[in-house]
């Protein structure tokens, strides 16, 4: 049996205003631009300080990001609204847990809910057994972030005071369910992955 019921114009026209959103591995294609608003989400913030950002844009580099997904594609999350990347997560695994390094929306698309949409998202996809919890570190006057989090689950287990050159930082933690034996054990490029990700370095890649 099927329950139909009349839809008014208005509803249409609400219907198709609301944005179609969803998540992926960022492609190829994709990295770029997301590297791109990376860095510039780094410059921007208030709150974090200069040695903080300095530390972040070097580390953070495009082969850091390749590298991350050939640990798991989904590692670098790309969030979309109505076809277009408006935002990202990248995340890594540490000591059986998933640490989410960023998370951030694009500045054309802080006004919808795609934010919200990219949370339920990395839960779908990382409480899959593998791992013990998730968790992220956060300033403690990023009061947005933190409501956000603690909407979708998170919870503060400390503060770590002086923690990142000399700055407080929130330790927020959700857990998961791991059902799977062994865990994984973290990033590392090797001698040979660190070779060619110094060259892509060198090639601005």
């Amino acid at each position: 049996m099927t329950d139909a019921t009349l839809t008014t114009d208005s509803a249409v026209s609400a219907a198709k205003a609301t944005p179609r959103f969803a998540a992926r591995p960022a492609t190829a294609d994709d990295l770029d631009l997301i590297h791109r608003e990376l860095m510039n989400v780094i410059d921007e913030s208030p709150h974090y300080n200069a040695e903080f950002k300095a530390f972040e844009k070097g580390r953070l580099t495009l082969s850091y990001l390749r590298m991350l997904q050939r640990q798991d594609p989904w590692h670098v999350m790309a969030l979309i609204s109505d076809g277009r990347v408006g935002g990202a997560l990248i995340s890594g695994p540490e000591f059986g847990a998933i640490f989410r390094y960023w998370s951030w929306i694009f500045p054309a698309f802080r006004q919808t809910r795609l934010g919200m949409h990219g949370m339920r998202a990395f839960d779908e996809h990382f409480d899959n057994g593998r791992f013990h919890k998730a968790y992220t570190f956060v300033r403690p006057d990023n009061e947005v972030a933190l409501a956000l989090l603690r909407r979708y689950g998170y919870e503060q287990t400390t503060i770590l005071r002086n923690h990142i050159f000399g700055q407080d930082y929130c330790l927020m933690e959700k857990p998961y369910t791991k059902a799977t034996g062994g865990y994984d054990h973290g990033v590392g490029a090797g001698r040979i992955g660190r070779l060619i990700g110094r060259l892509n370095e060198l090639l601005g890649r």
